[in-house]
């Protein structure tokens, strides 16, 4: 028995039916599926609750990217996969089944994982500042093969104004090119594309036939590649995307309470995380609020309860009881009314909000921005502005790449709540053993080993 589980990320009941045909043709005869996400409903946790088979209280992932006490910094898409607690998937099926490997292809938390082999987005950043788009792959050499005979990984693609389907038809070529040479036990393959189209527009825009079509067929091409090698499919989601039509800047309202502190950079502002009273960070339609100073404890519930977008508060330790999740969590965590999403926000003028703010800059932000998939519509000549960037980027000269607005009002699409509605819950496709939650995906896929 040989398991492929291909992960398309936003797909959920409500955009299965003409526009994707080949999936609801596969779904209607290999059985559908919904199930309630982890908490949050975000990349991280979710992959790392079916990688488990296990919540956060156990394998730690509280969001994709929570504040470290110690160094007093906001980490955002770290990719270690030694920060995820607890025996994984491969693990266990490789004491199970003899000669198992495991191929896992841009799922997140690949670098330094157990699997057999593993693919992931890893830029090079030298000691002049540059930043260089790249891989990380184990084993090491199959980088430079694999982009010998694909060609280089279309980064651009993967995150940012330019996303699309190229980045999700380089990783499906990937997984055929490790099946062919490898012929892994299971291979987790993740596929992006809807990510991006369901979040900029939302679910009801006039472009998502279209975009529901393009990742229709790609997957299922690849299901019927990996059926024609004897291949066992499952396709599920981590989690599905609801429309969005406000946003909450909780660093602003802290700020007005003088909670924030703000330090000037070069005549800009800068959140420093450490020195400040409370502060929020936002993970789509999830903040954890972390509180430095217990004497406002109950002042910041009692404002988080009462602030218009906030649909509910609870603690880590309700959630989670004591241990590694509400040790990385907030001391509060504020869930966004389904309508809503947090932005990290924290200036109160754009014209000194910091210079990564109007970039592409998943590490430095303090929070997630999913106003990096828009160019600002209030740049006359965009495209002469990143030519310009490119040509000084290509002689060596450094320079700032700073298209990203900052209107959240152009945002449509978000998640990251377990309590949604059934059209829009993730789902899980091909597999009879029945599933409710995430750690029921991970025992299903184990189910298939032990079916065959």
């Amino acid at each position: 028995m040989r398991v492929a589980v291909i992960n398309l990320v936003g797909l959920s009941r409500s955009l299965l039916g003409g526009n994707m045909p080949g999936l609801t043709k596969f779904a209607e005869k290999s059985g559908l599926q919904s199930y309630t996400s982890s908490f949050p409903a975000v990349t991280c946790t979710a992959q790392s609750s079916i990688a488990t088979g296990t919540s956060p209280a156990e394998h730690g992932i509280v969001a994709n990217g929570w504040y470290d006490r110690e160094s007093a910094e906001v980490r955002f898409w770290k990719q270690s996969n030694h920060l995820v607690r607890g025996e994984k998937l491969w693990d266990k099926l490789r004491r199970e089944v003899p000669g198992f490997t495991c191929a896992k292809l841009f799922w997140w938390y690949n670098m330094y994982s157990s699997a057999d082999f593993s693919i992931t987005p890893r830029p090079l950043y030298p000691a002049d500042g540059r930043k260089v788009f790249d891989i990380h792959t184990q084993p090491m050499e199959m980088r430079d093969e694999l982009k010998n005979d694909l060609g280089p990984f279309p980064f651009p693609a993967f995150w940012g104004p330019a996303a699309g389907i190229a980045s999700s038809e380089w990783i499906a070529a990937s997984a055929k090119w490790v099946e062919e040479k490898h012929s892994p036990t299971l291979s987790l393959v993740y596929l992006p594309h809807l990510d991006y189209p369901l979040q900029k527009d939302g679910p009801a825009a006039a472009n998502i036939p279209a975009e529901l079509r393009k990742i229709d067929a790609l997957a299922t091409d690849l299901i019927g590649y990996y059926e024609s090698r004897g291949v066992r499919v499952l396709v599920l989601s981590e989690y599905g995307i609801s429309p969005v039509s406000r946003a909450v800047h909780l660093n602003r309202l802290f700020r007005e309470k003088g909670w924030i502190q703000i330090k000037d950079e070069l005549c800009l502002e800068s959140l420093d995380c450490g020195a400040s009273r409370a502060f929020a960070v936002a993970d789509h339609q999830v903040a954890h609020v972390y509180v430095n100073d217990a004497a406002i404890r109950e002042e910041v519930r009692d404002l988080l309860e009462n602030t218009p977008g906030i649909d509910e508060v609870r603690t880590p330790a309700e959630i989670w009881g004591e241990g590694v999740a509400t040790a990385r969590a907030g001391d509060f965590i504020a869930i966004a009314a389904a309508d809503a999403w947090f932005t990290y926000y924290f200036w109160e003028d754009d014209a000194v909000a910091p210079d990564y703010a109007r970039t592409i800059d998943i590490h430095r932000k303090p929070g997630y921005d999913p106003c990096e998939l828009f160019i600002d519509p209030a740049l006359k000549f965009p495209k002469l502005r990143i030519a310009k960037f490119l040509l000084k980027k290509k002689l060596g000269l450094r320079g700032l790449l700073d298209v990203i607005p900052l209107d959240a009002s152009l945002v449509k699409g978000s998640h990251g709540r377990d309590r949604v509605a059934d059209d829009e819950r993730p789902v899980l496709i091909g597999s009879a053993y029945p599933v409710s939650t995430a750690e029921d995906v991970h025992r299903a896929i184990l189910a298939e080993f032990s079916a065959g």
